[in-house]
């Protein structure tokens, strides 16, 4: 168990490294959903597009 702490611990500059980590985790979180509601966006601006254009439905790489 004294391991387990000593990690924790990290050599006594936890009150650096575990802020840090948590904010890398909450910018790296927030990145993720920017990303994904961007996706969703183009996917319907594709989808819109594409209706306009009926002769060109499901061959968008060629």
């Amino acid at each position: 168990m004294d391991a387990v702490t000593t990690f924790f611990e990290m050599g006594g500059y936890a009150r650096f490294v575990w802020p840090a980590y948590g904010l890398v985790s909450v910018v790296a979180l927030g990145l993720l959903v920017m990303s994904l509601r961007g996706l969703r966006c183009r996917q319907k601006e594709l989808a819109a597009l594409q209706e306009r254009l009926p002769g060109r439905r499901g061959r968008v790489w060629e």
